[in-house]
């Protein structure tokens, strides 16, 4: 953009940057509250994982930064239907059963079939909160040798957000980080499935632009 002449500056660049993620955070959010935003059903199948997204010092050297200092996790929904994914990325302060599986009840629907690995907070939860539960025991396996389920869909996806992040450096903050995990949600649910763009849509639609 700088060099097309749209903005002037870096800073000018990073205000438009900031502008564009409000208005799809705000598109998502708009989705969700409207009860559209919701994974899975009878024979479809939904991935669950977590992952840190703190920041990465080369070569174990550098200054801490503020995200060394977060203990909270990113917990990981993605809709599996042929080749379409769909994520849902949360931001947890625990990984327990507590914190986790009302997310998983709130936004995956009941019959849904759910893969994940061996975490504890999985183990009789999922079944009991309506869902068919296949698991991975990755100390053995990457595949479930009897089922064949496996989570090596959300790795990747995994892979591909944190890649995303770390580029535009989106973990510096909480703040920061929830956004661009909005805009990765919204580069999914709304983006990917308008061949003609979905961004100026939202533009109309976001009041505050």
């Amino acid at each position: 953009m700088l060099q097309d002449g749209v903005a002037g500056s870096s800073r000018t660049l990073s205000k438009i940057s900031l502008k564009l993620r409000k208005v799809c955070k705000s598109a998502i959010k708009r989705r969700e509250r409207r009860g559209k935003q919701r994974l899975g059903g009878p024979n479809k199948f939904v991935m669950l994982d977590e992952s840190n997204f703190y920041h990465k010092r080369k070569y174990g050297r550098g200054r801490f930064g503020p995200t060394w200092r977060r203990r909270k996790w990113v917990f990981g929904m993605l809709g599996i239907r042929g080749k379409r994914r769909r994520p849902i990325l949360r931001l947890v302060k625990q990984r327990s059963r507590r914190h986790l599986i009302p997310l998983v009840t709130k936004y995956v629907r009941q019959g849904t079939t759910v893969i994940t690995d061996m975490w504890r907070a999985y183990t009789t939860a999922i079944a009991e909160s309506g869902f068919v539960h296949f698991s991975v025991n990755h100390s053995r396996s990457f595949v479930n040798p009897d089922t064949g389920a496996h989570t090596q869909n959300i790795e990747r996806a995994w892979s591909t957000y944190k890649s995303q992040v770390w580029r535009l450096r989106g973990n510096r903050t909480v703040k920061t980080l929830k956004s661009h995990l909005a805009l990765i949600e919204w580069t999914h649910w709304l983006a990917n499935e308008h061949k003609d763009g979905r961004l100026l849509h939202d533009i109309r639609h976001f009041r505050k632009f």
